[in-house]
Formats: C-alpha cells, structure tokens, sequence
C-alpha cells in the first residue's frame, strides 16, 4: 500500500473517531446488527407480526405507555423490567423517554444512567427488503438528553454524554460528549482535563 493510500485509510479511521469518540470495544454500530430478509412486495415492516408475536408487542407497548407518564422512578423501573429491559441501580428514566416497543429485552442501561425526556431507545429499524435488530447499551452514569435518540447496535460508555436532540449512529466511547445529527464529538473528560492542567501550569 502506498503511503498516501496508507495516509487516506488514517484520515477516514480519524474522522470516525472524532465522530463517535470510538476507541478499543467501541467501535461501529454495523458490527452488532443481525439483518433479517422478508419476503414479499411490499416493504419490511409488513412482516412484523412474523417477526414479533403481536400479543407481546400489545403487551410491551401498554407497559411502556404507563412507564412514559409514570411520575414514579421505581415504578418505571419496575415495569420495564417486567417487559425485559435490563435496568441498573438507580437508573432514571425521564418523563415519556421511550424504549424499543418491539424488543425491549435487548436494552441494557447500567446503574445511575439518565435517559432524559422524551429519549427514544431503538433496537430495530425496517427497510425496505429487510429488518435489522441490534442491542443498545446505556453504560453506568451515562446520560441521554431529552429528545435524543439512539440507534440500535448502539454502545454509550459509561459517563458519557449525549446532548439534547441528538441522533446516536455510533458507539459513544467513555466520558465522552456527543452532540448533533448525527452525532459527534464535542468533548472527552481526558481533553478537559488536559485543558485545566495547562491553564494551571500556566498560572505559576
């Protein structure tokens, strides 16, 4: 490989890192997805029933309406794990933050997350000749901002951060601040601290 394919190659693995914040286990959310053909003319989500059993998504969808408008945390708690959503110590989910209706047993969010209001969880997503599933992990003392959504095959790191609005197409790397659509990097705690270091090694 030529030097200057070997630069390119460099650049492109850069620019995904500056993105997610990617690093060691946190990698790209393709990695995780399971991708499933349908059959039929018509696109994928006409196949739900055959990829989930309707009386369980009825199921799922009830319990997670009364988890929305739940004021009560451990209540919340409480019911979304009943439908299979593995919930940490002192976990808080805001006010009609919403996990996956369809498959909410491949959630995981770690002890002392937030998942602020009106976040969305999604571990599925329908195309047009196939569904694609994949698990989302909230590590502990992450946190979500309202209106956030997050991808399936999805990692946040512990103590991450994602910003108000977001859209989480990637892993999120630990202590790490991701903001936009899609979302990027806006800071890590390692350059923040890196920062407070200078400015007092240059205050003496």
């Amino acid at each position: 490989m030529s030097d200057e394919s070997t630069d390119a190659a460099s650049d492109r693995s850069n620019d995904e890192d500056n993105r997610t914040g990617s690093s060691g286990r946190y990698g790209t959310r393709a990695d995780g997805l399971e991708r499933h053909r349908t059959d039929g003319v018509r696109n994928s989500l006409w196949s739900w029933p055959e990829a989930k059993s309707p009386l369980v998504v009825v199921r799922n969808y009830v319990v997670i309406v009364l988890a929305r408008i739940s004021p009560s945390l451990r209540l919340k708690n409480r019911l979304l794990s009943w439908i299979g959503v593995t919930v940490g110590a002192g976990v808080s989910w805001g006010l009609e933050s919403t996990p996956d209706v369809f498959w909410p047993e491949r959630i995981t969010v770690g002890n002392d997350a937030i998942v602020g209001y009106d976040a969305t969880l999604l571990c599925h997503e329908f195309l047009q000749d196939e569904y694609r599933l994949g698990d989302v992990v909230i590590e502990d003392r992450a946190m979500i901002g309202a209106g956030a959504v997050v991808l399936p095959g999805v990692t946040v790191g512990e103590e991450a951060r994602v910003a108000a609005n977001s859209l989480v197409t990637e892993d999120v790397a630990p202590r790490t601040t991701v903001a936009g659509v899609p979302a990027e990097v806006v800071s890590r705690v390692a350059d923040e601290e890196a920062d407070v270091a200078d400015e007092g090694a240059g205050e003496e």
